[in-house]
């Protein structure tokens, strides 16, 4: 059981797309808020494309906004209408000041309580201990091992979503 007191490794996506634990079938997929750096659009978009086939809809602004967009007002608009905040931490991420107002978003947020999940790219050794933000080093993350010639392994980072659903 999960601290929630549910079985949430019991959930499970159906054909239809929506997913199930006892009885409670949610019909529209989790909505999932993607952050990182725009240095790490190649990996988001390979984390993106991963996590959709997991059942879940993903917002990514590298993939999701067009020429002419609002950007500001496109990203506010994902945020408040996103379930979940996947944050991938990398060197670039935790240096952006982009990433970092999307996580205080996050953490002000009543929709994303206990749904920001910290995916930590890579050895997370390498990163500058006063760049990841306080709040993040406290909790649990996920680790994601990154090879360009593989796909990323995201069935720990839609796990940890679907726990916290």
């Amino acid at each position: 059981m999960n601290r929630r007191g549910t079985l949430g490794r019991d959930r499970c996506y159906t054909q239809s797309g929506s997913w199930q634990f006892g009885v409670v079938t949610r019909q529209n997929p989790m909505k999932v808020f993607l952050s990182h750096s725009h240095t790490d659009a190649p990996l988001a978009a390979r984390i993106s494309e991963a996590l959709e086939e997991s059942g879940l809809q993903v917002w990514d602004s590298d993939r999701n906004l067009l020429p002419g967009d609002n950007w500001a007002g496109e990203t506010a608009r994902a945020l408040e209408e996103s379930d979940a905040m996947v944050v991938l931490l990398t060197p670039a991420a935790v240096s952006s000041p982009y990433v970092k107002r999307e996580i205080e978003y996050a953490l002000g947020s009543k929709n994303y309580s206990n749904r920001l999940i910290p995916v930590v790219v890579g050895n997370p050794d390498s990163f500058p201990a006063n760049k990841i933000p306080w709040i993040l080093q406290r909790m649990n993350w996920v680790g994601l091992e990154y090879s360009e010639t593989e796909v990323p392994r995201v069935k720990p980072i839609a796990d940890a979503i679907l726990a916290a659903a």
